[in-house]
């Protein structure tokens, strides 16, 4: 079975995204804009990821700053906050 790399890479051709390292479950899809694509993760499961190494405070803290707050380019990831 191929991987999300992998199977992004046929979906893509020529463009080119960034991953966000250890969020596999929480990726959702490539979004687009002004001729950019960049992966979509969802933020709750990405703390939801964290939480399992650290408290929820501390998984909330540590994705505000290093996963969400870095910016990594055009294809820095984005990260959906869904309502309820």
């Amino acid at each position: 079975m191929k991987n999300l790399k992998e199977r992004l890479d046929e979906i893509l051709l020529d463009e080119s995204v960034l991953l966000a390292d250890g969020f596999e479950e929480a990726f959702i899809g490539i979004a687009r804009q002004f001729g950019n694509a960049f992966a979509v993760y969802d933020r709750k499961k990405c703390i939801d990821i964290l939480a399992k190494e650290m408290t929820e405070d501390e998984a909330e803290e540590y994705f505000q700053f290093n996963v969400e707050g870095a910016y990594v380019g055009d294809s820095t990831p984005a990260f959906l906050e869904t309502l309820p």
